[in-house]
């Protein structure tokens, strides 16, 4: 059996690891390489990944960790569905890595926690904001120990949004979705990590998000702290959400419903 506590308490032991690196590196990298389609890699990102991952293991040995510059190196290598019964930690080292490159402070340590086929415990660190997110399933969501719930706003023209876009994504189906939205919203936002977005529907800032071609690094953590917050979470074309679906949508409950119905009018899976 697991002891949530003690893999929370691992977590974000775990996430505020990686934001000493992160903060150590932040404005001084000398290496910075693309990864073909799958954006930028500073050796930020991989120190901060080694870093969490020799944590992980230690305190949780029979687990397996799957992360962004660990999948990158050794792609289809990662830990197969017999593997991750016993627990997978899903981290990313350093979710906003195009941001964090050109010191823009949006960025985060996400670490996700997948038990028995459910997501149980999630941490996000977000260093320049000093903000640590939290949850734990059934348990609710906090930010720096302080209890968080997604907002209220029940009407689209009231909402501030967020999403994401691949520069690698030739397609214009985002961009439908963004031009049938704008202008019917107070604001979207595309700030540059899926993690922190998230982690700001989570705490009622935004009242929506919605992005596609993710991976599971990408959303894990940040999809349990706003269901335990209160919202809703799905991917585009079902009425459930796992980590390793490519696309998400999230809110609280009311926006989350209609941002989908509105992707409806354009995805083509």
């Amino acid at each position: 059996m697991l002891n949530l506590d003690k893999a929370a308490q691992v977590a974000l032991k775990a996430a505020i690891k990686g934001r000493y690196v992160l903060l150590e590196y932040f404005g001084r990298l000398s290496q910075v390489s693309e990864k073909n389609q799958a954006g930028l890699v500073s050796e930020a990102d991989l120190e901060s990944e080694r870093v969490i991952t020799e944590y992980l293991l230690a305190e949780f040995p029979a687990m397996r960790v799957l992360g962004e510059e660990s999948d990158y190196k050794n792609p289809g290598q990662g830990p197969d569905i017999s593997e991750r019964k016993n627990g997978l930690w899903i981290i990313d080292p350093l979710d906003g890595t195009t941001n964090y490159v050109h010191k823009f402070p949006i960025y985060c340590v996400s670490i996700g926690l997948e038990y028995d086929g459910e997501l149980v415990v999630a941490a996000c660190d977000v260093p320049m904001l000093n903000k640590t997110y939290s949850a734990i399933k059934g348990r609710g969501a906090y930010v720096n120990d302080q209890k968080i719930y997604v907002s209220n706003r029940q009407k689209l023209t009231e909402s501030l949004l967020a999403t994401g876009f691949s520069a690698y994504d030739k397609s214009t189906e985002q961009l439908e979705i963004f031009a049938s939205l704008v202008n019917e919203v107070r604001g979207i936002r595309r700030a540059g990590s899926a993690a922190c977005d998230l982690c700001m529907v989570a705490e009622g800032i935004f009242d929506g998000y919605w992005e596609k071609n993710l991976s599971p690094w990408d959303t894990a953590a940040g999809a349990l702290i706003v269901t335990e917050a209160g919202g809703v979470v799905t991917s585009y074309d079902s009425d459930s959400y796992s980590p390793f679906d490519k696309t998400i949508v999230a809110g609280n409950p009311d926006i989350q419903r209609q941002i989908k119905k509105r992707i409806g009018r354009f995805y083509r899976s």
